[in-house]
């Protein structure tokens, strides 16, 4: 398994319009060959200085996938080649990390 955790810090005051783009496109990528988990997380409220905050601009996208050739059919799929054009203007940086088990 292939797990992938991806932090997007939108532009100030885009976060929501980004969230509704990625809402949209899961569908898409759930229904994918080797899609185990894909969702977007942020900061729960609550935990104070317990947590570390990713800030009120920024998203983690928790992904899990069967196989390295399901993530990269993932990376190649036309829809995410729609949604990286539809949101790139809303993206102020974005950090992919691709984990193997040990």
């Amino acid at each position: 398994m292939i797990r992938v955790v991806v932090f997007v810090t939108a532009k100030p005051g885009h976060r929501e319009e980004l969230l509704t783009a990625l809402r949209a496109n899961l569908p898409a990528v759930r229904a994918e060959q080797g899609c185990i988990e894909y969702g977007p997380v942020v900061d729960a409220e609550g935990f104070g200085a317990r947590q570390t905050a990713i800030g009120p601009d920024s998203i983690v996208i928790l992904e899990s996938w069967e196989s390295a050739e399901a993530l990269k059919a993932h990376m190649a799929a036309p829809h995410m080649a729609a949604y990286a054009v539809k949101t790139k203007d809303l993206i102020a940086s974005r950090a992919l990390h691709i984990l193997a088990p040990v």
